[in-house]
């Protein structure tokens, strides 16, 4: 994995890391016997562990289906007072959802596409609307999925082993799992530009940009994990409290200027638009080595994902979750019904060519009338939500 967390490398290697963690993702870890998901109360606490370390701790739906019933009893539980949730291994808190499921069951014909995306944004809306405190020990490679499974929870702790990105526009994606609601609540554009590029950012820079709530030392976490469960009837201030201190002793990086700071007045500039195609325009029209950098990225992504990821994040950005949720199932739908997916999941997985061929080839394609028609009401398979 040191394609994929080695520091400085170029953009233009950022197919190749992408390919490195999808291979990863479509690891189907049948040959282990060891469960997919760990379920334990320890003290105070239920700890919910994704155990699939040599898969990157994926998501699939058997994981989903799991954990999902586990955390709503918890939290009707009158003795469980927070809930922790945390990936195995060192690599990954969960590198995100398992693609190679999903694209397949077009081949087989079964309800995975639906299932999953219906069941893992039911699981999302959980943790976003969960009464009892909610930690996410996010250490390691955080995309996609693994975004979902933290970010709407109250508490996010980074280490510096944290890898966050959501890199779904080079797949044919969107940015799901409730990136809509989240992503556009960020500092300025930011959330735009980490959506459309998708942009990975590594420790502390995770909780600088806002994705984290909180920022130690890995070698801290188990020891954070163990004050955590042995509090006492604790109440979300309390676990707040232990959180805080452990981030305001961690010194490691505190002098570090966050690494897109020298940048930020561009993105506010930049990807401020009323279109995909405006904001290729700006960045044309810039000139500067940053947005001519951003120009090439973008130029590899499908046309059809950048400019469902536009309306997505701006329309979501008045929405709350539950609404989010709603629209990108529909979404994902139009996405498994489509082309560029399955062509995503071609060029960095199968045939590993890093040569997608996009259909649509260029945004102008990608007509309002197809747009409006991926937005649309799925009628009676709608996502429906508590």
């Amino acid at each position: 994995m040191e394609l994929v967390l080695k520091q400085g490398l170029p953009r233009l290697k950022s197919f190749n890391r992408l390919q490195v963690i999808i291979q990863h993702l479509s690891m189907s870890g049948t040959a282990d016997s060891s469960p997919e998901v760990l379920l334990e109360k320890k003290g105070c606490a239920g700890v919910i562990t994704m155990n699939r370390p040599k898969a990157l701790n994926a998501l699939n739906l058997s994981m989903v289906r799991q954990i999902y019933p586990q955390l709503k009893k918890w939290e009707q539980d009158p003795d469980t007072f927070l809930i922790i949730i945390k990936g195995a291994g060192e690599k990954a808190f969960c590198a995100g959802g398992d693609i190679r499921a999903v694209s397949e069951s077009r081949r087989s014909g079964d309800r995975v596409a639906q299932d999953f995306f219906r069941e893992e944004y039911t699981l999302n809306n959980a943790i976003g609307t969960c009464k009892k405190p909610y930690v996410a020990l996010i250490g390691g490679i955080t995309m996609g999925g693994g975004v979902g499974m933290s970010v709407h929870g109250h508490f996010r702790v980074a280490t510096e082993k944290t890898l966050f990105a959501m890199p779904e526009t080079a797949l044919g994606l969107f940015p799901d799992v409730g990136g809509g609601y989240f992503l556009p609540r960020l500092s300025g554009k930011l959330g735009f530009y980490l959506a459309l590029t998708g942009f990975r950012l590594k420790g502390r820079d995770v909780q600088k940009a806002g994705v984290a709530t909180h920022f130690i030392e890995a070698e801290k976490v188990a020891a954070l994990e163990k004050d955590l469960t042995e509090l006492k009837s604790p109440s979300k201030e309390n676990v707040g409290e232990i959180l805080d201190l452990y981030h305001k002793k961690c010194k490691l990086d505190q002098e570090k200027e966050f690494i897109l700071a020298e940048h930020m007045d561009k993105i506010n500039s930049l990807f401020s638009a009323n279109s995909m195609e405006e904001i290729i325009q700006k960045l044309k029209k810039d000139g500067s080595p940053f947005a001519l950098k951003q120009l090439e990225t973008i130029s590899k992504m499908s046309p059809t994902s950048l400019k469902m990821t536009f309306r997505q994040l701006r329309e979501g950005a008045s929405m709350n979750l539950q609404e989010v949720l709603v629209m990108e199932y529909r979404l994902s739908q139009a996405c498994m019904r489509g082309h560029d997916f399955y062509e995503g999941v071609r060029t960095v997985l199968i045939d590993r060519d890093q040569s997608p061929k996009w259909k649509p080839a260029t945004l102008e394609e990608v007509t309002d009338e197809f747009l409006d028609s991926c937005f649309q009401s799925l009628g009676t398979n709608d996502l429906k939500l508590q």
